[in-house]
């Protein structure tokens, strides 16, 4: 696929990528950052990918439930039509109070009409197809023999694993690809475990209708805007998916190693937890009223940091893993030939700075807007402490940035802006706790920080605040100095840095987060968010026409679905970098309620917003 055509299903512990054909091409069971049962999206001859054949296919169009993450793919042929709804089973269990969840994807197949002639291409290959996967009928235990056969995937050789797959089609059809006539609704049931209870159709279509009401649920209770509000939904369903329900840890992405150019190595697993990624979207979510996945974030970084000297890591894996050792699958050719395909990050090693002042923020919101038990706060309050003594000993020193420099380290501007943020919010915290003996030690810390970016970060030269202390170049993280409250809009050094970034990174509407030599020599690829932060800050700074305009094209550069990658390419734009992408998403929903409660009158718009929808800009 020469783009990033694919929907996301998930249920909070895994997610599969369905292509707009309706082929499953990534899939880790049994949970995010399992090896991979599918993985064509990264070789499409060794991979392995679950498709869907029509034999006399007319048309696919692919869309959501409306809000839900229910897929559906309609196949009109010529001699039928018929609908397959890809959904990764959630809902509440009435038994204990929580959620049912398991490590199961169902590909729900809705007859229409005719007699649609289709062919199945199972080709499940398990531990990143490292191994030989055999797949074949296997008798279970139930007395009922239909119900209780299923087609097992096994490894022979190597590292142990099995996939089961339950149908209602023959199990022979679906093992040798033959010809099979759709008459009736049907079903396919994957799943990591084996199935305790007979599977059906009747089943499948049972789970189907309690997710969608789950879904249902939780998108009601999200924020409702005037304008823009499909578009605010479908990304906070997205970073839904986003959570890993057991630990509360969020993912930059569901997958590893789509490259930011074609065939060039800038390659990386994004199955983690970042806690600079986690913590924006957290408090976008509570922005939209999602407060479950707050105090489950939170309480996964209380789990984290267990002891007072324990040194906070910038990501972390998804159980809380600390060690998420780095390596390259050889095997795999790459996403279009763009090796290596890599697992595990080496990036867990690093030191970067900015991390404490993006968590305290979070720390701060909460605080500020719940009502949160004593014990919790207390346990709060102590990170708070921690943070600040480190950030004390540590914010006059250079790190590897926001954009994980590898090889070097530098003064970066925007690490020591939330350097302050951290100092910032924890004197707010010291406010609202009534601990008056560390507002005052902690706001000369902040004042010390402060003087300190506005002297050595700020270019006369460049009329802005750069990059790095002592340099010229420019980088587009430097834009988030107004959201953190560093500086105002209308301070006429942001101003100007704004109009400087812009001048100096755009390139076809998109933006360079930085244009300068990194690790990997020059970046060639736009970074979707920072397209997102230049319309935030020209919005801000009083430039809301063109901001608009801006946020407009950017977004009709979504995939058919509204989702976003990591990356676009300046000229295609075309979609690159890790999919669906956690920044882009929150990115996203920020700059939409900021233009939504902008102070253009609604009818401007609102028809701006209506011409964009029918292509007319």
């Amino acid at each position: 696929m020469k783009n990033l055509n694919y929907g996301i299903i998930g249920n909070c512990r895994s997610a599969a990528l369905v292509s707009e054909t309706g082929s499953i091409d990534w899939l880790c069971l049994p949970q995010f950052n399992s090896s991979s049962v599918f993985a064509g999206l990264l070789d499409e001859q060794k991979g392995g990918s679950f498709k869907i054949i029509p034999k006399h296919l007319k048309k696919i169009t692919q869309s959501y439930i409306s809000r839900t993450n229910i897929l559906r793919t309609h196949f009109e042929c010529e001699d039928g039509v018929f609908e397959v709804l890809d959904f990764m089973p959630r809902y509440r269990n009435p038994d204990n109070g929580g959620y049912y969840l398991p490590p199961d994807v169902i590909r729900y197949f809705k007859w229409i009409e005719g007699q649609p002639e289709i062919r199945i291409s199972y080709e499940p290959k398990l531990e990143y197809a490292k191994y030989e996967t055999n797949s074949f009928m296997e008798q279970g235990c139930f007395t009922n023999v239909e119900q209780g056969c299923y087609i097992k995937s096994s490894t022979k050789t190597g590292a142990y694993d099995s996939l089961y797959l339950y149908s209602s089609f023959d199990y022979n059809d679906i093992l040798e690809s033959n010809a099979i006539v759709l008459t009736d609704d049907a079903y396919c049931l994957l799943s990591y475990n084996q199935k305790l209870l007979p599977q059906d159709t009747r089943r499948s279509k049972l789970k189907l209708e309690r997710t969608k009401v789950y879904w249902l649920n939780w998108a009601e209770r999200t924020t409702a805007y005037k304008l823009y509000n499909d578009e605010i939904i479908r990304s906070a369903l997205t970073l839904k998916m986003l959570s890993f329900d057991k630990s509360g840890a969020i993912l930059a992405a569901v997958t590893t190693s789509l490259p930011e150019t074609i065939g060039e190595e800038r390659n990386w697993d994004y199955r983690f937890c970042w806690i600079r990624d986690a913590s924006m979207v957290v408090k976008n979510m509570t922005s939209l009223g999602h407060y479950r996945m707050a105090r489950k974030y939170l309480s996964f970084i209380i789990d984290i940091l267990p002891d007072k000297d324990e040194k906070m890591q910038i990501m972390y894996g998804i159980n809380g893993e600390k060690k998420l050792k780095e390596m390259e699958l050889s095997h795999l050719s790459g996403y279009e030939n763009s090796a290596p395909v890599r697992i595990g990050n080496a990036a867990y090693k690093q030191k970067q700075n900015d991390i404490y002042g993006i968590l305290l923020d979070v720390i701060f919101q909460q605080l500020e807007i719940y009502d949160i038990s004593l014990e919790y706060s207390e346990e709060l309050w102590t990170i708070v402490r921690n943070i600040i003594k480190v950030v004390e000993n540590n914010w006059q020193k250079p790190d590897r940035g926001i954009w994980e420099i590898r090889n070097e380290n530098k003064h970066f501007t925007f690490s020591k802006v939330l350097c302050w943020t951290a100092v910032d919010r924890a004197v707010k915290i010291a406010k609202l706790l009534q601990r008056g003996i560390y507002m005052e030690k902690w706001s000369k810390l902040r004042d010390k920080i402060h003087e300190d970016i506005h002297k050595k970060a700020w270019s006369e030269k460049r009329q802005a605040f750069t990059q790095a202390y002592g340099s010229e170049d420019l980088d587009a993280s430097v834009l988030l100095m107004e959201s953190y409250g560093f500086i105002n809009a209308t301070d006429q050094k942001y101003v100007t840095t704004v109009l400087a970034i812009q001048q100096d990174l755009e390139q076809d509407g998109l933006m360079f987060r930085y244009k300068n030599k990194d690790d990997f020599g020059i970046p060639k690829s736009a970074f979707t968010i920072c397209s997102f932060w230049l319309t935030n800050a020209l919005f801000k700074i009083g430039r809301k026409e063109e901001a608009i305009k801006k946020f407009h094209k950017l977004m009709s550069y979504s995939n058919h679905l509204g989702l976003f990658s990591e990356d676009l390419d300046f000229k295609t734009k075309r979609m690159l970098g890790n999919f669906p992408q956690a920044y882009s998403h929150l990115a996203l929903i920020e700059t939409a309620i900021n233009v939504s409660e902008s102070q253009l009158s609604e009818e401007e718009l609102l028809m701006d917003y209506i011409h964009e929808k029918k292509g007319l800009y």
